[in-house]
């Protein structure tokens, strides 16, 4: 699933809704205590709306029931205000940890931050400082970055150099707030064109920005196509990895669903103590309650280690 379809259908699914909950989900008592899983697992908005129905808060409510101790949201900042409050309540209330949300407008298909075009650099900085009150919101540390296409009449190490001013910048509207956005390389595949694409590259960047609010977001699905030999790679660049997103290849389902071995994948992230939250930006293998069930089971099979 392209990230652009991925949030374009999230934002559909969820943009209509009333503040108020229809379903009433949040009644439910589990007959069982949720499951424990030892790493901070995040569920997005539609994954289980065939047991919780399409209600926001009744979504939240049957991830926590489940045991899922954390949540993202890419289209979190286009939301209604009434509704981030709504959302963030809830999440207090029932030990869910707000993850990533998107924070700027991306630019898919021409250059944007490699450029070094000042407008374009303006625009992105505007969203950074609303992306602040956004993540205040609903208590978010952690935003997404993608500096956008390449611009093919410049050099990589003049667009590296632009990408980089335009961070140090913006870096110096979050540092005050304790926050940190996540440069997030994309691959080629499904995202042909773009200037971020592997995990080094990230790395360099982020090194040359040197700031706390510049880390990776270390897409698991994305570099298994770019680069692979996933284990050594984050290891590698494991200083500057402050978030992590999951799914399967081929076909970007939840683990067990392709080729990844991800038992071993978390068991090497767990061991290196990491505490932070991993996104299930994925979708379902099969589009119903059952195929909902299998995600669930899934991530309790993986999780084993």
């Amino acid at each position: 699933m392209k990230r652009r379809s991925f949030i374009q259908k999230t934002a559909l699914t969820t943009g209509a809704l009333s503040v108020g909950s229809s379903l009433s989900y949040a009644k439910h008592n589990p007959v069982e205590g949720p499951f424990q899983f030892k790493l901070k697992y995040a569920p997005h908005l539609g994954m289980f709306k065939h047991h919780a129905g399409e209600d926001p808060i009744d979504q939240l409510n049957f991830m926590a029931d489940q045991g899922f101790t954390a949540f993202e949201d890419n289209g979190m900042r286009t939301r209604e205000v009434a509704l981030q409050e709504k959302m963030a309540k809830t999440m207090e209330d029932r030990g869910l940890e707000m993850g990533v949300f998107v924070a700027h407008e991306i630019y898919w298909k021409e250059p944007n931050l490699a450029s070094g075009n000042q407008e374009k650099r303006t625009e992105f900085l505007e969203y950074i400082k609303k992306a602040v009150d956004v993540a205040k919101r609903v208590n978010a540390r952690w935003m997404t970055v993608v500096p956008g296409h390449v611009d093919p009449r410049q050099s990589m190490g003049y667009q590296t150099a632009h990408v980089v001013e335009s961070l140090k910048q913006a870096s110096a509207i979050l540092e005050p707030h304790d926050l940190t956005m996540v440069l997030e390389p994309l691959n080629f595949f499904n995202h042909p064109g773009l200037f971020l694409t592997r995990s080094p590259q990230a790395y360099e960047i982020c090194k040359a920005v040197d700031s706390p609010s510049c880390k990776i977001l270390f897409d698991i699905y994305h570099q298994q196509i770019q680069e692979g030999n996933l284990i050594p790679n984050m290891k590698a660049c494991w200083d500057e990895i402050a978030y992590i997103q999951i799914g399967d290849n081929p076909g970007r389902k939840e683990p067990t669903t392709g080729e990844i071995n991800y038992t071993n994948v978390f068991k090497f992230i767990h061991e290196k103590g990491y505490e932070g939250i991993l996104g299930m930006e994925h979708g379902n293998s099969r589009p119903d309650k059952g195929g909902e069930q299998a995600v669930i089971d899934a991530y309790k099979k993986v999780d084993s280690f």
